[in-house]
């Protein structure tokens, strides 16, 4: 019998997989705000701790942040279990966001903060991780989803 949703479940294993073991390199190798130059004055890995969300918004709300990953991880598995079977890409898009919010709620629960070392000092973007690298992945895959969906049901009314 094959498992329904399963790319949506293997997507959320890797990306919380991959997420998890960066952050723990991290957190082993690094003193908290080191920084080691990939490409100096572009790309660096820097150890930092975020209490808040995205851009530090919610700073030092990280329980009620690692409640709501938790809501969001909760509802995210029960609609791939319990509704419908998802389309490819649809599967890839959810699977990536419970990925990210599992990811970055762990680190919440457990240190009371997320772990961030992706540092793109080019554009003097915010330091963040894999998981908020997965989330966004799944937001854009979910967008091209829903004009795919939009294109499709116009064209059905022609």
């Amino acid at each position: 019998m094959r498992f329904k949703n399963s790319i949506f479940w293997i997507a959320a294993t890797i990306s919380f997989c991959l997420d998890q073991a960066t952050k723990y390199w991290i957190v082993q190798n690094f003193d908290l705000l080191e920084t080691h130059p990939l490409i100096p004055g572009v790309f660096h890995f820097t150890y930092v701790r975020n209490t808040g969300a995205a851009f530090s918004l919610l700073t030092g709300k990280a329980e009620l942040l690692g409640w709501l990953s938790l809501l969001v991880s909760l509802g995210l598995m029960a609609f791939a279990l319990f509704g419908g079977k998802l389309k490819k890409l649809e599967q890839v898009s959810y699977g990536l966001l419970l990925g990210g919010a599992m990811g970055n709620g762990i680190d919440r629960f457990v240190f009371g903060s997320v772990v961030d070392f992706i540092d793109f000092r080019l554009i003097r973007f915010a330091v963040f991780n894999l998981a908020d690298v997965s989330i966004n992945l799944g937001i854009i895959c979910w967008l091209i989803d829903s004009f795919k969906k939009q294109k499709s049901e116009r064209n059905s009314h022609l």
